[in-house]
């Protein structure tokens, strides 16, 4: 990441608003992932020893927005988790392979959960950090009627 400069004035308003909305942006995907990752936790391979669901992991890249010149956040890739998968006997199961294993999914959701949370705070913290610069921008527009 580069080094931050002082800026000041209605541009670091608006530098600040784009890279607080830039954020929420990011962890808006990142929420996504996680809640696609929750829904196919137990989701396994349709033939016998195939591959089930992988862990996708949001990746985030900085960028600069044209606009207003603030470095802001954007999604990167999305990877997929290299973890190995979770392996459970039952013989029975459709996608058990012929020494009777079924290949889970690499999900785990203690960590799906503490990076919704994790993604919820950061989402809120941005939000201020919006809310506050706005309210910034709003006070200086009416000192300049005034």
């Amino acid at each position: 990441m580069s080094a931050v400069t002082p800026i000041t004035g209605q541009g670091a308003l608006s530098q600040a608003m784009a890279t607080a909305a830039s954020g929420m942006r990011a962890e808006t995907l990142r929420l996504r992932a996680v809640a696609e990752n929750l829904a196919n936790a137990n989701s396994t391979a349709a033939t016998p020893g195939g591959t089930p669901y992988q862990r996708k992991l949001t990746t985030f890249e900085e960028a600069m927005d044209k606009a207003t010149g603030a470095s802001i956040v954007q999604a990167g890739p999305v990877v997929l988790d290299p973890a190995p998968f979770h392996r459970v006997y039952d013989p029975s199961h459709p996608a058990a392979g012929p020494d009777g294993y079924v290949d889970m999914p690499n999900v785990s959701e203690a960590i799906e959960a503490a990076d919704m949370r994790e993604a919820e705070r950061s989402y809120e913290a941005n939000l201020a950090t919006l809310t506050q610069a706005r309210s910034m921008f709003t006070k200086t527009l009416d000192i300049l009627k005034a």
